[in-house]
């Protein structure tokens, strides 16, 4: 799993799933792709929704309400290089995580569900 470690506060020092802001003249989707190419150097892959994230008091700046997307890459998308307010990106065994900013262990739970879904999908082809 594909982690930044967040060079501003909140959270700095700690580990968390790479995104950020929307500009008000950009979908979703372009979002998702813009902050991961911002952050990590990587160019998204084909993304799918995931979950919508909207608990009050999930970001200790104020209300915010977050798209969660998710894509696959091949093992040679290595080249990561932390930009942004991301001060590193790293790749990580999805078993092996460190402890993660804002709420993003609950959005690590629902990724590794669909996950197993998807495998299961491909075992049944």
């Amino acid at each position: 799993m594909l982690l930044i470690l967040r060079g501003r506060e909140p959270f700095a020092g700690s580990w968390a799933l790479p995104g950020g802001f929307m500009e008000m003249d950009e979908p979703f989707i372009e979002t998702a792709r813009r902050e991961l190419r911002e952050e990590t150097g990587l160019t998204a892959p084909p993304l799918q929704f995931l979950t919508l994230r909207d608990a009050p008091g999930r970001d200790p700046r104020g209300r915010v309400i977050t798209v969660v997307f998710w894509g696959m890459v091949s093992e040679d998308a290595s080249s990561l290089q932390a930009a942004d307010d991301a001060a590193q990106a790293k790749w990580f065994d999805v078993n092996q995580l460190p402890p993660l900013a804002f709420d993003h262990e609950a959005v690590v739970t629902l990724a590794r569900a669909a996950l197993g879904e998807r495998r299961a999908r491909m075992d049944e082809a």
